[in-house]
């Protein structure tokens, strides 16, 4: 079955009496180049576990189940899975899963499912549920070695952008805490059924097992990176010091000390900048 041709697609979602929810973000490839690239770039491979988040119709699983020992594929829409069952017969080694990958417990998870495997993580995102699962693949600090996901473009940009340029933000500065992320290839809209109004790339971030930089309370580290990137008009003082509801001067001897302009903005600092900040001012 060629679930990349589009009246094939037809044909599967008529056949189940399947409609579309914009809601779900619900896109399918029919771009046949996308996924076996994408399913490459993971590492799938015998010996290698592969989580995707949402499945779909099963065109990028079926890529994966054919080079991966296990599949666990995450779905969020009951309606798909007699679909999924259909489409993914072929395949012994897929485990379909219903269930908000948001809500889910990540590391028991993958302990039932890749307890002796090397374990990546490959999907096609939704893209309005793109920085909530990044975060939370991240945050949780699972077993992963690397996580492979298509996302909308301005968001793929946004991800990888470095602390330090213009284009980061906080859920940047987060992500290049956590891992390496690198930008692989474009996806056109044209590439998809029905078609987006926007483009789509595919990033990898590479997990790290030892953050670039230390410091001593994470979650206020964090705080102080959403705080400073919460009102980017303004100067990084000024930001922080509101967001942290500490005084000006107490955020403005803490830039100085770390090296930084009075006048800074949150995207000219560096993630060392911003964990030495964070350590100055956790104490008031």
């Amino acid at each position: 079955m060629d679930l990349s041709n589009i009246n094939t697609i037809r044909e599967v979602l008529f056949r189940h009496g399947f409609s579309f929810n914009k809601k779900l973000g619900q896109n399918f490839l029919i771009n046949p180049t996308v996924c076996p690239r994408m399913a490459n770039a993971c590492g799938a491979a015998p010996g290698v576990g592969v989580l995707e988040i949402g499945p779909g119709i099963g065109v990028l699983t079926a890529e994966l189940a054919s080079r991966a020992e296990k599949v666990c594929a995450v779905e969020l829409d009951n309606r798909l899975l007699p679909v999924l069952e259909e489409t993914l017969s072929p395949y012994r080694n897929v485990h379909v899963i219903l269930g908000d990958v948001l809500k889910l417990n990540l590391p028991k998870l993958l302990q039932q499912e890749f307890s002796s495997l090397h374990i990546a993580v490959c999907a096609n995102l939704p893209y309005y549920i793109t920085s909530p699962v990044m975060m939370k693949l991240l945050q949780e600090k699972l077993p992963v070695e690397s996580i492979t996901v298509m996302v909308q473009k301005e968001a793929a940009e946004r991800l990888c952008a470095k602390p330090g340029t213009r284009a980061c933000g906080a859920v940047s500065a987060a992500v290049w805490y956590y891992a390496e992320p690198q930008l692989l290839f474009s996806v056109g809209h044209g590439s998809f059924f029905p078609s987006p109004k926007v483009d789509s790339a595919v990033i990898q971030l590479h997990v790290r097992s030892v953050p670039p930089v230390k410091v001593s309370e994470e979650t206020f580290f964090f705080r102080t990176i959403r705080a400073a990137f919460g009102q980017r008009r303004k100067t990084a003082a000024n930001a922080v010091a509101a967001g942290l509801s500490l005084p000006k001067s107490a955020v403005q001897a803490a830039l100085k000390e770390i090296g930084a302009a009075e006048n800074v903005r949150a995207e000219q600092l560096t993630l060392s900048q911003f964990a030495a900040l964070s350590d100055r001012l956790h104490h008031f």
